[in-house]
């Protein structure tokens, strides 16, 4: 029996010595915070996305538009899906800090982190036939594919304005997680060890 408390308490120091090792070395870079993003229109179709910004440096709100460098946002990417579950497209609208698009919008609460106001991420890089999502979060958020990059475009989808946001488990969480699993899958082991 104090075998197994002796492993046990092992595991649990080595896990956590190394989900701390793991914390402060992510302290001493970027604070990079990611989110992802779902919506569903009326008809069935659908985006999902992430977006990414650096959390020690970035205000209450982070409010983007156009092209050139962004001033908080990293990364933003999305891709679209048909009702069958087919892609439709995927844009990377930001990467490395830079937008790609002039008609780039994106309003982001940091501290409710919701989204808010005009949206308009994914095509304008001028392809004609490219799809885009657009509108304002909580009125009515559209998807659209471009017709000839004279500013017609066509409605393929649409909803009343609500997105969803979801921040992503940072790593050092997920091996904290990952630990605790091992441990009780460790000790469940024992138990059925010393029970035969």
């Amino acid at each position: 029996m104090k075998k197994i408390f002796a492993k046990i308490a092992s595991i649990t120091a080595t896990s956590a010595v190394l989900s701390v090792a793991i914390a402060a070395g992510s302290n001493n870079s970027a604070q990079a915070i990611d989110f992802n993003f779902n919506w569903l229109g009326n008809g069935g179709y659908s985006a999902t996305g992430s977006f990414s910004y650096d959390e020690a440096t970035a205000p209450t709100i982070i409010s983007e538009s156009g092209s050139g460098a962004t001033n908080f946002l990293k990364s933003l990417n999305v891709s679209f899906l048909d009702p069958s579950k087919n892609l439709l497209g995927t844009y990377n609208t930001v990467a490395g800090g830079v937008s790609q698009s002039s008609f780039f919008a994106f309003n982001f609460d940091t501290s409710t982190k919701k989204l808010f106001g005009p949206l308009d991420v994914a095509g304008g890089t001028g392809v004609i036939g490219e799809y885009f999502f657009q509108g304002t979060v909580g009125d009515s958020l559209q998807l659209r594919q471009d017709v000839d990059q004279q500013g017609t475009s066509t409605l393929v989808d649409q909803n009343s304005g609500s997105i969803q946001v979801s921040k992503v488990p940072e790593p050092a969480s997920m091996l904290g997680l990952v630990a605790l699993a091992m441990l009780g899958a460790g000790s469940t082991l024992k138990k059925k060890q010393a029970s035969c």
